[in-house]
């Protein structure tokens, strides 16, 4: 087993496809020391992961992956070691999945606007737990079902993605505000993949207001973003983490990237978990 982690999965609880066991499973098939579950605005697959864990012999670290906007955009913060089993942080991340299901229904308008004839109530039927936690990734497979594209990146590229003919940010919080958040709950906060947003001035100024880290290793980072983002965060004294963004697989490819292909060291796991004992006061 290696002393490496990916520290960026998700599952069925949020836009995977994948229950949070079948992540840990395939952690411990890829030698992996341990495995973060972050999904979008919700713990609710942590405890399940964690179980697992406990079975095959590999950490799980319990995460959330938060959803803000700066500049018209998404902007994505990491949260580790969060209190999973919290009634109270699991009442505030309900009212974070709120503003996403105004933003889902933004997209469908937008689309239907187009002459795209979908319904949210085709799209939120994909889906039969309780939260109902909907993403983007979900009216893209309904996309693909209408056969108005051919594939989720299709979907993306004309549609959902940032420039996309569909795409909508509506008012949420800020990432200043997603950080303080995970502070405040007791997690250590990280930036997910910074190079996606094309605004180093804004990730900078996130640095200074109180990052505990940065997503150096991603699949959507190249060689140069990953080298610019480890001497970022090197020059601010931040944890280097790198995680897959796993979603589980759409059709035979996994999607974003295949489990353990992006991974931080053991070390910054263990810098993560000391912040946030620190800020959890034990």
């Amino acid at each position: 087993m290696s002393q490496r982690a990916d520290l960026h999965t998700h599952t069925l609880a949020s836009d995977g496809t994948n229950a949070p066991a079948e992540n840990v499973r395939l952690a411990k098939k890829q030698g992996l020391a341990a495995v973060a579950i972050t999904d979008h605005d919700t713990a609710a697959g942590i405890a399940e992961a964690v179980e697992a864990g406990k079975e095959e012999g590999i950490e799980v670290i319990p995460g959330v992956e938060i959803s803000s906007v700066a500049g018209g955009q998404d902007i994505h913060v990491l949260g580790y070691f969060i209190p999973y089993e919290s009634a109270e942080l699991h009442e505030r991340l309900a009212r974070l999945r709120d503003a996403r299901h105004e933003r889902n229904k933004l997209i469908v308008e937008r689309l239907r606007s187009l002459g795209i004839d979908i319904t949210l109530e085709a799209i939120y039927a994909q889906k039969q737990d309780v939260e109902k936690n909907i993403g983007r990734p979900h009216i893209a497979e309904e996309l693909v079902r209408l056969g108005v594209v051919e594939s989720i990146a299709e979907a993306f590229d004309k549609y959902l993605g940032k420039g996309g003919a569909a795409y909508t940010t509506p008012k949420r919080m800020t990432p200043e505000e997603a950080i303080k958040f995970i502070r405040e709950v007791g997690g250590a906060a990280v930036l997910a993949h910074p190079g996606l947003y094309g605004d180093d001035e804004l990730v900078e100024s996130l640095i200074v207001y109180g990052l505990d880290g940065i997503e150096v290793w991603h699949p959507d980072h190249d060689e140069a973003a990953q080298e610019r983002y480890r001497k970022l965060g090197e020059e601010y004294g931040l944890i280097l983490t790198g995680g897959s963004d796993f979603h589980g697989w759409r059709g035979e490819e996994p999607y974003h990237a295949m489990l353990g292909s992006k991974t931080a060291e053991m070390t910054a796991v263990e810098k993560l978990r000391k912040i946030a004992s620190l800020r959890k006061g034990r």
